[in-house]
């Protein structure tokens, strides 16, 4: 968690993406790692964010070395609350967790998970990190 949101308050007023990895116990997202990942959409960073194929496929190679899950993607949202946009609903992958970083010029507004369900539809979950703290 701290890696993510300081990767945001380094980017803003940019969004800032990455992949975080983990294990399921029991129903139970836990994360245990997180990696910054270059934004490479073209044009306004500032409300989207674009990961390269070549970084799908790195993460994929660091779960499988590292015996982890990867559990999914965070970004930002600068000067946006931590709710899924429309924009996220359409590209959003069943399985994967997103977590949203809403950001301030002062830092860190506040940090939400999101999944979806069955319906397509966005639904809020608690993960947990190292320290036992719902995300």
């Amino acid at each position: 968690m701290v890696e993510m949101k300081a990767h945001a308050e380094d980017a803003f007023p940019n969004e800032c993406c990455g992949f975080f990895y983990g294990e399921e116990k029991d129903g139970v997202r836990w994360i245990t790692h997180a990696k910054r990942i270059v934004n490479v959409k073209e044009g306004d960073r500032r409300r989207r964010f674009e990961i390269s194929g070549k970084d799908y496929l790195g993460a994929e190679r660091f779960a499988t070395k590292e015996g982890l899950s990867l559990l999914g993607i965070y970004h930002s949202h600068p000067l946006h609350p931590a709710i899924p946009s429309k924009h996220d609903l359409e590209v959003a992958m069943p399985w994967f967790s997103y977590i949203i970083v809403s950001v301030e010029a002062t830092g860190v507004h506040h940090v939400r998970s999101w999944q979806l369900n069955e319906s397509r539809e966005f639904e809020e979950e608690f993960l947990k990190h190292g320290n036992e703290q719902k995300v």
